[in-house]
């Protein structure tokens, strides 16, 4: 016997962790469910989340191979072996072993893919109401359909970062070489001239020295600090404040927000649609979130939602949601749509990230270059204005 963490909701949605002794993870989960409760995962006990997680863009490939196989007629274990053989990637073909081993002793697809700890959790609840509603190719098309809208939505914002970023370390790059080469080699010149400088200029030369002594100590050190502020974000309170600082930002902070809310209702549409209840539904999409704070208010609401309180009404007591999303919600409710209104809500909110976005970013790129010009103009004047002194001095002694 071994043991295993379930997680399970009631027939009121009341979500629980136990831990439970059976032969295999599929028994415990038939032995639940044959007692009237909805088995949201089944994992055994001590299984560390550290395991490698499979690239995006080749576990996109890898289900849509595996729906058109399966569409084909192909059995589920003939085709996870198949594309077993044929990944590049041997952690993740590793683990497509695992799980076709696991599917031939009898475990159920949804369990066996959870068991190798490194994909998302969405997939695997998602498999899981596949089986239970015995249609696996129309909830994993779904599931193919928000990944690749959400993987192509991430490509656009990415491509519109790749400029400002690299003007930023271009800015960066070029302040660096200025201050630690061009300024020490016009602190030789003036030593040796031994004329009296300007204090713009002594203040620069002292600004070069001091970068060139002790850059060695602040390069390290600043690597120590961002590694321990990564490690840091990688907790609980670190990641919380993070986000609170990061929507707290001007502009961007808000559409750091829509974004969030944009794939928050996508993710939770897509698991209504495939006949998940609405509970373990706002679990999974909480849990998917990469914003701490949306994530705390959906899990505040599901409290309420439990005692039979509206969605809407549940995410706008929260005081995160914009007011324009619980009101597409709200709508969606009474009129039973409300699956296809969260697609509205992720559609509108996107757009707008989008829009809202390029129009910051137009704005940032010439600020980006503008500050550029400013610190390059005052490094050169303070430079040659000795030069420029020494020369007007020795026109009017002329």
């Amino acid at each position: 016997m071994a043991e295993f963490v379930i997680r399970l909701a009631d027939e009121r949605g009341h979500v629980q962790e136990q831990v439970q002794s059976a032969a295999t993870a599929d028994e415990l989960r038939t032995r639940f469910s044959q007692a009237g409760y909805y088995v949201y995962s089944v994992k055994p006990r001590g299984l560390t989340g550290g395991a490698r997680k499979a690239k995006l863009e080749t576990f996109l490939i890898f289900n849509q191979q595996f729906l058109t196989l399966i569409r084909a007629g192909l059995p589920i274990l003939g085709s996870l072996e198949m594309l077993a053989k044929s990944q590049k990637n041997a952690t993740f073909a590793g683990q497509l072993q695992n799980v076709a081993a696991r599917v031939r002793t009898g475990e159920p697809i949804s369990s066996a893919f959870e068991a190798q700890g490194g994909f998302p959790l969405m997939y695997t609840t998602t498999l899981l109401a596949g089986e239970r509603s015995g249609n696996l190719e129309e909830v994993l098309g779904r599931y193919l359909s928000f990944q690749q809208i959400s993987l192509a939505f991430r490509k656009k914002l990415m491509a519109s970062l790749i400029y400002p970023a690299l003007l930023i370390t271009l800015v960066t790059g070029l302040f660096i070489f200025l201050i630690t080469f061009v300024v020490p080699q016009f602190a030789k010149l003036y030593d040796q001239i031994g004329t009296k400088l300007p204090a713009m200029t002594l203040a620069m030369l002292a600004l070069g020295k001091g970068a060139q002594h002790y850059i060695l100590y602040v390069l390290p050190l600043l690597a120590l600090a961002g590694f321990l502020v990564w490690r840091w974000s990688r907790s609980d309170a670190g990641a919380d404040r993070i986000d609170r600082v990061r929507i707290a930002m001007p502009v961007f902070g808000k559409i750091w927000l829509k974004y969030q809310v944009a794939m928050f209702a996508r993710t939770l549409s897509t698991l209504l649609s495939g006949g998940i209840p609405l509970v373990p539904s706002l679990e999974t999409a909480a849990r998917s979130i990469t914003s701490k704070r949306i994530s705390k208010a959906v899990f505040s609401s599901v409290t309420t939602v439990r005692e039979g309180k509206g969605l809407a009404k549940s995410l706008e007591a929260t005081k995160v949601f914009p007011e324009l999303s619980t009101e597409m919600i709200e709508v969606g409710e009474s009129t039973g749509a409300l699956p296809q209104m969260l697609n509205s809500v992720a559609e509108f909110f996107e757009e707008d990230v989008q829009t809202a976005l390029t129009a910051a970013l137009a704005l940032i790129e010439p600020a980006i270059l503008i500050v550029m010009g400013v610190v390059v103009v005052i490094i050169l004047i303070s430079l040659y204005l000795p030069i420029i002194s020494m020369g007007n001095a020795t026109n009017l002694g002329g």
